[in-house]
């Protein structure tokens, strides 16, 4: 396959991987807004994307490709990888489809698990979420045969919120174990964990000591 597009957000955390997916590949192309795109691509990767592509620019290309991190047609929505850690998964099934003019509803090309410890922090989450995504797309370039046709989508279909500052809001009446995964995916500076005491809001920031003396 030649001429490959990548699309993703501007100033966002997926730039330098989409950068990175980008040296990785030939003849392709980053843009961070689908109407920079006048030319027509075979491929079009729409990576941590947070615009609405109207169908007339999808139409242009022969693949517009989405990678959301659910189980499609489970898991439709925002942030489906944090919600899921929120539910305690440890395994997250990421889903390849092509883009279309409903929600997270196009036919599937590829499926893959994301398999976490239960002890990454937001960073580390956004770097092994970022490392499969890079690795499904390489994988759809290399094995292009296996993965050309999609297949449609089946069984019930569930929808996660978009998620909020006010999402970070930690329960101080329950345990620090209770709270972990929200503490895992919260960041600590755009939408930091925070609590509220006395009628006093205190923000809460957490790092992980790797090599600690003990």
């Amino acid at each position: 396959m030649s001429q490959i597009a990548i699309l993703t957000s501007k100033n966002q955390w997926f730039v330098p991987y989409a950068k990175q997916l980008k040296e990785l590949c030939q003849d392709t192309q980053l843009f961070y807004s689908h109407k920079e795109i006048s030319s027509e691509f075979s491929i079009v990767f729409i990576l941590a994307y947070h615009k609405i592509i109207e169908s007339t620019y999808l139409k242009k290309h022969q693949h517009n490709i989405v990678i959301h991190e659910s189980n499609l047609p489970q898991g439709k929505g925002w942030s489906p990888m944090f919600w899921q850690i929120l539910e305690g998964k440890n395994k997250i099934i990421f889903s390849m489809f092509e883009a279309s003019d409903s929600l997270d509803a196009g036919n599937i090309y590829m499926k893959k698990t994301l398999h976490l410890n239960g002890n990454e922090l937001n960073k580390e989450l956004r770097h092994k979420q970022a490392n499969l995504t890079i690795n499904m797309c390489l994988d759809f370039l290399n094995n292009y045969d296996q993965y050309k046709t999609p297949y449609k989508q089946v069984g019930d279909e569930s929808f996660y919120p978009k998620r909020t500052p006010k999402d970070s809001l930690i329960n101080i009446k329950r345990t620090i174990d209770e709270e972990f995964n929200l503490l895992r995916i919260v960041d600590n500076e755009d939408y930091p964990a925070y609590f509220y005491k006395n009628g006093t809001k205190y923000l809460l920031k957490i790092e992980k000591v790797d090599n600690e003396d003990r």
